[in-house]
């Protein structure tokens, strides 16, 4: 992280993507946080935030939760409070993973599809799934604790080739 990436507090993460065209089944795509402990920052996530759920202590909520992509802007939309999230915890990992239900379907079949990383006003990232077409779940950001408990934010693009349960398991795995 260089110190142009240190302090964030409140940062939201919205997707965007264009619905399925006329006849073809609806594509759902989803925002997925999962929140590490300092102590064992790449073991299981304490807890993951998607699908319309929200943290325990409310830190980390969904806002927008759409089924088919249909509507003006951005879709999805997460708020993570990281400036609030307790020292318990010292990474979060966010992603994003398509829904597997109506047969596979990776990012290189969804049209437009955009996910960006801000901070107030501010834009801090974005990514637009085109060098990864071939995945089925992206990680796309991650926000580390650095030593003085400030909250410090990385690209973290990587694909994988999992339905979005088994991505929740993998999202984290690999450096910190």
């Amino acid at each position: 992280m260089s110190s142009a990436n240190k302090g964030v507090g409140k940062v939201e993460v919205t997707l965007k993507w264009d619905p399925s065209p006329s006849g073809s089944p609806d594509r759902d795509l989803d925002i997925i946080a999962a929140v590490y402990r300092a102590e064992e920052p790449q073991g299981a996530p304490a807890y993951l935030v998607h699908f319309g759920s929200r943290s325990p202590d409310g830190t980390i909520t969904l806002q927008r939760e759409s089924r088919t992509g249909q509507g003006f802007g951005f879709d999805e939309a997460m708020t993570l409070e990281l400036n609030r999230l307790s020292p318990a915890y010292a990474r979060v990992m966010v992603g994003v993973a398509i829904q597997q239900g109506g047969g596979r379907t990776t990012f290189g079949e969804i049209a437009n599809a955009l996910v960006v990383v801000k901070e107030g006003y501010r834009e801090l990232d974005r990514y637009d799934f085109a060098d990864l077409g071939d995945a089925t779940a992206v990680t796309v950001v991650e926000f580390l604790r650095d030593s003085t408990g400030g909250w410090g934010w990385r690209r973290a693009v990587r694909g994988f080739d999992a339905d979005p349960q088994s991505f929740t398991g993998l999202m984290g795995s690999g450096p910190a």
